[in-house]
């Protein structure tokens, strides 16, 4: 286990998204940290991805922590450098960002979004990605042709109702895979944006009017259906190689083509 460059730390691990990703990518022969916030009702669902990957015959190591805390980001960061000088220098290959959790409220109004609920929104689903990544950098943890992938949407040039806040921060999200592509190229690090299509996943039935968000994006995609994460955890595997990193900057579509069919 924990080959140089075959370990991989979602962000969000726990359920949706990163849950399918984090399966996906020990299929594809990644060890696994994974990071998410959950509380004793829930943890169960954390626990089933751990057995899960352990069942494919990786390692797992996950952490129940709030991923926007700067403390615990580099409580979980000096565990991870630990273990991968454990296994004789590996790297980490994949930083797979899955966080949501905002604010979604109204932009204006008698209970409309506050300051404190703007800022904690782009902090956990924007700015994280930005630190997280520091923190590597830093440490020296990526391996050669890793890839950074961050989680979009449609929220990000499109309004919805209660959504603003979460769009500035997708909003602000590709703004900084941009800058990070860039900066990271030296390195041979790919910085990329995954913008999935409607999902039916816990973070997006809190989304207001979900059930008529459903619908529109039903009679839009030209599939004639939503996007389940084990779409998106497939392309990630796919596109995560050290092979693939003159991609990057991008915002890539996985979503059957809804976003085009306008």
């Amino acid at each position: 286990m924990g080959e140089p460059g075959r370990w991989a730390l979602v962000l969000g691990a726990s359920s949706g998204f990163g849950a399918a990703t984090a399966l996906e990518l020990a299929r594809a022969g990644h060890d696994v940290f994974g990071v998410h916030l959950d509380r004793k009702a829930t943890q169960p669902q954390a626990d089933a991805v751990v057995q899960s990957i352990r069942e494919l015959g990786r390692e797992a190591r996950f952490f129940n922590v709030n991923a926007a805390d700067d403390g615990k980001r580099r409580e979980v960061v000096d565990h991870a450098a630990s273990v991968l000088a454990e296994r004789g220098g590996a790297r980490i290959g994949v930083l797979f960002h899955s966080l949501a959790f905002g604010a979604l409220k109204d932009a204006v109004g008698p209970d409309c979004l506050t300051r404190s609920q703007v800022e904690m929104t782009l902090d956990v689903m924007a700015h994280s990605l930005l630190y997280w990544t520091q923190e590597l950098v830093a440490r020296d943890l990526f391996a050669k042709g890793a890839h950074v992938l961050a989680m979009t949407s449609e929220g990000a040039s499109v309004a919805w109702k209660g959504y603003g806040a979460v769009s500035a921060a997708k909003a602000a999200l590709e703004a900084h895979v941009r800058q990070l592509a860039v900066e990271l190229g030296p390195r041979e690090i790919a910085v990329n944006a995954i913008r999935a299509g409607v999902a039916d996943t816990p973070a997006a039935r809190k989304i207001p009017a979900f059930a008529e968000l459903q619908a529109l994006c039903l009679r839009r995609n030209p599939r004639g259906r939503l996007t389940v994460p084990a779409d998106v955890a497939r392309c990630v595997a796919a596109l995560a190689r050290p092979e693939t990193t003159w991609m990057t900057g991008n915002v890539i579509g996985v979503d059957g083509g809804e976003h085009i069919a306008g």
